[in-house]
């Protein structure tokens, strides 16, 4: 009867170290932080090309005025 007790509280005592984990949360949080990351440089690549494509039309414009 002992070592039925004892598997029971390891059973226990492992279902609880399952649902006290943090290691879903965490990945789940990465996971959001590694997709804000990229929002972010897609939104900074695209004002940079269109930054870049004013910057080379006013340059030609320049160019063919010379």
């Amino acid at each position: 009867m002992s070592s039925l007790m004892l598997s029971v509280v390891s059973y226990i005592a492992g279902l609880k170290d399952r649902l006290t984990s943090e290691k879903g949360a965490t990945a789940t949080e990465y996971g959001l932080l590694v997709g804000l990351i990229a929002l972010v440089i897609v939104f900074g690549v695209g004002m940079f090309g269109t930054a870049l494509d004013q910057f080379f039309q006013n340059l030609a414009g320049v160019v063919q005025g010379w």
